[in-house]
């Protein structure tokens, strides 16, 4: 308990961080004061029963129809009341999910947390981030307001009800007629307290078993989402390799997962719901039960019985709260505990610390010294002593498959973790690409400029860019089309590198950039890039040399690590 209630507390200290927090408390006290009203019109309904019950027993009919006026009148008060708190607290939901979203998000991506957390894999215990930041979000807003206010009003009402059952029920249980010698007084109380308590204890040994099976259900779903996103991401190479039969085995087994984890979910629903569905049925015919002895013994009339029936009714369903929610109190602690350990896990991923350290640089070249790669288990992959680049350098780095040609790259970049050495660069401006570039799902446009705003730049010239990169049929694009549907391998590669005469930075790191161009155009595409960019130091990873780039040095990897003394062949 005191776990989950630590939870709450972070995500909830997540959710008042930010601009509005003081009108989001506002908000949730406007809400729980009218909850608290509801309370009020609860009583006011105890006390109507009693009178026009009262009326009815004495057939006065103008008693009777003045009640009938007044019930009306409550309702309609209520109903408004109600309806005016829901509207506040669905406007609270997205004020409150916007700040928890927000913050989420910023955690997730600061200092690369993201990049670390798909690195370590399962090491983290972290599955599908998507659906934990999009989806846990709104369970667990949605729940817990919906819980908290109802527990709120249940509370303050349980002391209202209290007070009023106490006052009805003056009159003692005798058991004299059973053979007891013994007289209970105000037994209605005590009643209602031992029935709840027996009640709640069952109800929790039976659906304990939920929470677990609902994360188990949460992750199931994500997964098999996550399948169908990826298959319609890569349709092409699924079509071309005929790889239908192999995608549907796939989806049919994340999809057996879901099922078989609903049948156990359902088992245990059925099992729960065996008795909560009799105490639901039950709960408003069980007080009249309890107020009977009274009734019978003649301390109470008619009307008298119906609001006894009444008030105990306000107390034992009061008193029920965690029985009739306990199926929305269980998704609410999964939905907690996936969303608090993401965002732990992504905290201490932002906390990664290790790789190629960047140190300031002690000139205007660029140092790499005593670099080592190591794969994520601790097995070596390639180790490099120490070489400098001259601003303006072509350097073409080659070795064989496997060797860490591209890992190296991503360990100069900060993001491999499993690293060691020092890289001095004095360059601020820097652009890793890797093998696959990454395009936001917007325009054409977007993707020309990311991670910089289109309209930083006049249209005319990024029309001029894809024109000179071999994409003018790009240009008509639909504004919202996916700039990458439809774009084959090598159309990809133009459009990336179109994206380097934009950006125009001052360091280049590129992974296999034409590796699906041809020669000739491979040699275009980095005459214009060295046209456009003379100034520019490039460090391209490629199996064979590249093309149009002038005079390049060649840096030969293997597993032996590379002196300071080395000789790199310059190439024409």
């Amino acid at each position: 308990m005191v776990r989950v209630l630590s939870q709450f507390w972070r995500l909830m200290a997540l959710c008042l961080r930010g601009d509005y927090r003081k009108l989001g408390l506002v908000m949730f006290a406007v809400v729980v004061g009218l909850d608290l009203l509801g309370v009020y019109a609860t009583i006011r309904l105890i006390e109507w029963t009693g009178a026009f019950y009262g009326a009815l027993e004495q057939f006065d009919a103008a008693e009777a129809v003045r009640q009938v006026g007044i019930f009306g009148i409550i309702v309609t008060l209520n109903a408004i009341r109600h309806l005016v708190g829901l509207y506040i607290r669905k406007r609270l939901e997205m004020r409150w999910r916007r700040s928890l979203t927000s913050n989420v998000l910023d955690i997730w991506l600061a200092n690369k947390a993201y990049w670390h957390m798909s690195v370590a894999g399962g090491a983290e215990g972290v599955d599908n981030p998507d659906q934990r930041i999009a989806e846990d979000v709104v369970i667990f807003l949605q729940k817990l307001l919906s819980e908290a206010l109802d527990l709120i009003s249940r509370v303050v009402g349980l002391f209202s009800y209290l007070v009023v059952l106490w006052s009805l029920a003056q009159f003692p249980l005798s058991l004299a007629p059973i053979g007891i010698p013994i007289e209970i007084p105000h037994y209605m109380i005590w009643a209602a307290f031992i029935y709840v308590a027996l009640c709640t204890g069952l109800t929790h040994l039976l659906g304990k078993p939920l929470k677990p099976l609902l994360v188990q259900q949460q992750k199931r779903e994500a997964d098999f989402r996550f399948a169908l996103v990826r298959l319609r991401s890569n349709t092409e190479a699924v079509a071309l390799g005929n790889g239908e039969a192999a995608e549907r085995r796939l989806l049919g087994d994340r999809f057996e997962a879901i099922s078989t984890n609903w049948g156990h979910l359902i088992r245990r629903e059925l099992i729960l719901g065996g008795f909560t569905y009799p105490f639901n049925s039950s709960v408003l015919r069980i007080p009249l039960f309890v107020a009977l002895p009274g009734y019978l013994a003649g301390h109470v009339a008619f009307g008298g019985l119906m609001q006894l029936s009444s008030a105990f009714s306000s107390v034992v369903t009061t008193l029920s709260w965690f029985i009739f929610s306990y199926r929305d109190l269980a998704e609410l602690v999964a939905a907690s505990s996936r969303l608090d350990n993401f965002i732990t896990a992504a905290r201490r991923a932002g906390e990664t610390r290790g790789g190629v350290a960047a140190d300031p640089a002690l000139n205007d070249s660029i140092e790499i010294e005593n670099v080592a790669v190591a794969t994520p288990t601790g097995r070596p992959l390639l180790c490099l002593g120490r070489f400098n680049i001259a601003p303006g350098e072509t350097i073409w780095v080659r070795g064989a498959s496997g060797l860490g040609k591209s890992t190296l790259l991503k360990a100069l970049a900060g993001l491999w973790p499993y690293a060691s050495g020092c890289l001095r660069c004095a360059v601020g401006n820097q652009i890793f690409l890797p093998q696959r570039p990454y395009f936001p799902s917007a325009s054409i446009y977007s993707a020309l400029t990311y991670p910089q705003d289109p309209s930083s730049y006049e249209q005319a010239y990024l029309d001029d860019v894809l024109t000179r990169v071999g994409l003018a049929n790009r240009i008509d694009s639909a504004p919202g089309q996916d700039p990458a549907q439809g774009l084959s391998g090598g159309e990809e590669q133009r459009l990336a590198l179109g994206r380097l005469l934009v950006l125009k930075p001052d360091c280049i790191w590129l992974d296999e950039p034409t590796s699906a161009l041809d020669i000739a155009a491979e040699a275009q595409l980095f005459a214009l890039l060295r046209t456009e960019l003379p100034r520019a130091t490039m460090v391209i990873v490629a199996h064979r040399q590249p093309k149009g780039l002038g005079p390049v040095r060649m840096m030969e990897l293997d597993e032996e690590p590379a002196s300071a003394q080395t000789q790199i062949p310059v190439l024409a």
